[in-house]
């Protein structure tokens, strides 16, 4: 029996990463249409229908009018019983700002106005496709190639896989992950920064994951931790979602949120049948 395809409406703020998202879509083996007008998504479902691949529709402002029909679009798809999921590729404004000064290009939408004014009109438009949205990947802090790999880690899955979790510490002196699903903070932890002899090492290292993880209350905050998760992903999972990401934050993501993050998905991995559970550190390289 074959498997039920995938729909995906990929859409986002312009230069936040869109293009590079459909790449590896298309390396990953999916059907990728660029530029398609809303309401044209319904009939490219239903003359790709014996095709059998997955599908992805990259849609946006470029399409001026047309866009303002993707409410439309989706309630029909609901309204037909097709299964779909919004992609919302974002970035801050000052990175946006770098991007298209970088490339010597104008925003879609500045007219005969600053970059910053065409972002802004264009963050106004999408604010209700992005509330939306199913999954937000915020690629501000990523180049190119951390963006992709992004990518994969949602999209390529293992077949006895059903869900994939990523652990993400970072440090809060560095801002809020804006594509966590849940945010946990581990600051209440005696800081590793503090005593000289454990400083230059990170919470990858035993003394630092020894330290951390017998300090007090950190115990019974795991199992806390990992019992909550558990309930989360259990529940997603009932609920089809794929792909979630806890953020573990500590002051500069070196010490503490890494070796919890590291730890806690060691857990899950063990404990929760079907996920597959990966740590990951945003800012680790920020602190060496």
């Amino acid at each position: 029996m074959m498997a039920e395809r995938e729909l995906l409406i990929l859409t986002g703020m312009s230069g936040a990463g869109r293009s590079t998202v459909a790449h590896v879509l298309e390396d990953l083996g999916w059907y990728v249409v660029d530029n398609l007008p809303p309401a044209m998504i319904l009939p490219l479902c239903d003359v790709t229908q014996e095709m059998g691949k997955n599908i992805a529709v990259v849609t946006d402002v470029r399409g001026a009018q047309f866009f303002e029909h993707l409410s439309e679009s989706l309630a029909n798809l609901k309204e037909r019983k097709i299964r779909y999921r919004v992609l919302f590729v974002d970035a801050s404004d000052e990175s946006l700002v770098r991007r298209f000064e970088a490339t010597r290009r104008p925003h879609p939408l500045q007219g005969q106005g600053r970059i910053l004014d065409g972002i802004q009109k264009e963050r106004h438009e999408l604010e209700n496709v992005k509330a939306r949205a199913d999954l937000l990947v915020d690629s501000s802090n990523f180049n190119i190639h951390q963006l992709e790999k992004k990518v994969l880690d949602i999209f390529s899955r293992g077949k006895e896989e059903v869900m994939k979790v990523n652990l993400l510490s970072f440090g809060y002196k560095y801002g809020l992950p804006a594509d966590a699903d849940l945010v946990i903070d581990c600051r209440f932890i005696p800081n590793p920064h503090w005593i000289p002899e454990l400083r230059p090492f990170t919470g990858k290292d035993v003394k630092v994951r020894d330290y951390v993880l017998n300090s007090d209350d950190v115990p019974e905050f795991l199992d806390t931790c990992e019992k909550l998760l558990g309930t989360i992903t259990r529940g997603f999972i009932k609920e089809g979602r794929s792909f979630i990401t806890i953020a573990i934050g500590c002051t500069g993501g070196k010490h503490r949120s890494v070796a919890i993050a590291e730890e806690l998905a060691e857990r899950l991995g063990h404990s929760i049948q079907g996920v597959s559970a990966h740590p990951m550190h945003r800012d680790l390289s920020k602190e060496l």
